[in-house]
This record gives structure tokens, sequence and C-alpha cells, in this order.
């Protein structure tokens, strides 16, 4: 169907004279920042910048998560959702909410504390 839309397109053009360029054969395309808007514009300026973690998305190693020294979890929120994969081999991850100003232990015995990051 789309063959014959093109050829039907192409007879048209060349019976009234019309000048086309197609598509496929343009090389260039516009830089994806020129057209981005919103929170993809902000990603993209972030990356450029060389942060390649904008959203602080990325697994990070726990340390001791003990009481006195917990591990440290950045946020620009009063709440965050964390999750601990306890063990190894475990095949699941123990989701949890740490809100700002408490620590929360996981069930495996670890320690979460919020800490204020400033917003980018």
């Amino acid at each position: 169907m789309a063959s014959i839309c093109g050829r039907l397109a192409l007879r048209t053009a060349a019976r009234q004279n019309v000048a086309y360029t197609p598509v496929r054969f343009c090389k260039m395309m516009n830089d994806p920042l020129e057209h981005a808007t919103g929170i993809e514009k902000r990603e993209l300026l972030l990356k450029a910048a060389g942060n390649d973690n904008p959203f602080d998305m990325k697994v990070f190693k726990r340390g001791a998560g003990t009481k006195e020294n917990p591990n440290l979890i950045p946020s620009a929120f009063d709440a965050r959702i964390v999750g601990c994969i306890c063990e190894e081999d475990q095949t699941y991850v123990q989701w949890m909410w740490l809100q700002k100003g408490n620590q929360k232990r996981c069930e495996c015995g670890h320690w979460f504390k919020l800490v204020e990051k400033a917003a980018v």
C-alpha cells in the first residue's frame, strides 16, 4: 500500500513539475538537544556537562550500615523509596520508604538514613 501511494505521489509530482527531495537521502539529522523539552532536555544538558547519573538512579554498594554509621541515601525530597538486596544470591529486592530525619533498619540488619541533596 505504501509503495502504491509513493508511486502515485511521484507521478503526480512529475506531471506538475514539482521538485521533491526524498527523506531517505537526507544524511543530516538535527541535534536532539534542539528538539528536547522539559525533563528530557534537563537530562541531556546534565549528561553533556559530564553528569552521567543526573537522577541518582544508579545502584551503589552499601557500607557497614550500623546504627552509628548508616548507609547515607541522597534525596532532594522528604522521602525516598530504597531497595536492599540483603543477600548476594537473593532473587528479590526488599523495598522500604526512608523519611527525612529518621533512620530505618532493613530486615537484613543494615541501617539507612536519608541525607539532603540539592535539587539540580
